[in-house]
């Protein structure tokens, strides 16, 4: 649906056509879209045409971004236990060759 909502407003039923799901899903789909603030609807007589809102990603991408930066601080905690894991192995290995 957003894919289609990027090349320009479309009405609820242009939405649904390509969709295997019923036209009251694709409603429900469209409502919390809408209630994000990623679309906006306007009805005019019985059509509902639908339309992307000029920054309505720029609150997922904020989550994203602070989620991303995130997961970086335990990937690089997580990569410094493994090499001290790694570094003491190796300590350990060269203490046991010494041993007579």
């Amino acid at each position: 649906m957003l894919e289609r909502l990027s090349r320009g407003p479309a009405s609820v039923s242009q939405l649904a056509e390509p969709l295997d799901m019923t036209l009251a899903a694709v409603v429900q789909h469209l409502q919390v879209l809408e209630q994000s603030g990623v679309i906006r609807s306007e009805k005019v007589g019985r059509i509902r045409t639908c339309s992307l809102t000029p920054g309505g990603f720029s609150v997922a991408e904020k989550w994203i971004a602070e989620r991303r930066t995130s997961m970086e601080r335990r990937f690089d905690r997580l990569g410094e236990l493994l090499a001290e894991e790694a570094e003491e192995e190796t300590k350990a290995k060269k203490d046991r060759k010494k041993k007579p």
